[in-house]
């Protein structure tokens, strides 16, 4: 059984239709990119999965249960991480109460989890008592990937997180997301090419609201042709 499957999605918001028809298919495992030029649907495309953005028609299966109609909280719940596009951190709180209020439970599990967070982003380790709007935008991106984390969740949506920063911050990011595809399945909306092939093995394409290609990273790199015709590469 696939862990998403999403076939035939249209998505609105307000009186638009922004998303026209989006299928894809993710396995357990897998680390896969969504690439498309600004304003395709991608960032659209994860809202809805979570339930921000409402579905008008098509389906959504996590683990072959429909999340069509579910509120955000639910979707979480179901074992879906997400790292929104601006972070989604609490500025006035410090990275431990923001990594605590990310917790599910309140056991043994959870507390290793948040201690592999720390481990994984030696800055939140420093920085662990402090507001969160005293971090630079590398470390407020790592503390958003890291409340993703705390619960251990089977699938992670993560969008544009190098949107922003240094290419020293992007290389370091890079790795983190590596390693954490590792144990969890990611689904990654990335404008930075470089950092889709490090982290991920499959793609797809949207292009006006639609999918429009798909295949393996290694495939992509060395089609030009296909990169600019969808990617203005």
């Amino acid at each position: 059984m696939s862990l998403l499957k999403v076939s035939g999605l249209v998505s609105y918001i307000g009186l638009f239709t922004i998303l026209h028809g989006i299928d894809m298919e993710i396995q357990p495992g897998e680390a896969v990119a969504i690439l498309g030029r600004n304003g395709a649907g991608k960032t659209t495309f994860l809202r809805t999965v979570m339930g921000l953005v409402k579905t008008r028609s098509g389906t959504i299966e996590y683990k072959g249960q429909s999340l069509v109609g579910k509120p955000p909280h639910k979707v979480s719940k179901m074992g879906i991480g997400y790292c929104p596009e601006d972070y989604g951190v609490f500025n006035e709180l410090s990275i431990e109460e923001n990594l605590i209020l990310a917790k599910h439970k309140n056991d043994a599990a959870t507390a290793e989890r948040i201690a592999y967070v720390l481990d994984l982003f030696p800055d939140l380790k420093k920085a662990f008592k402090r507001p969160a709007r005293t971090l630079s935008g590398g470390q407020r991106q790592m503390l958003s990937v890291g409340r993703s984390l705390v619960n251990s969740p089977p699938l992670i949506l993560i969008d544009e997180p190098s949107k922003g920063l240094a290419p020293v911050v992007i290389e370091k990011m890079s790795l983190a997301l590596k390693e954490i595809a590792r144990n969890s399945t990611i689904l990654l909306v990335e404008q930075n090419f470089h950092m889709a092939l490090i982290v991920t093995d499959r793609y797809y394409i949207i292009d006006e609201g639609k999918t429009v290609h798909n295949g393996l990273m290694k495939d992509l790199e060395n089609d030009k042709e296909l990169q600019h015709k969808h990617l203005g590469l």
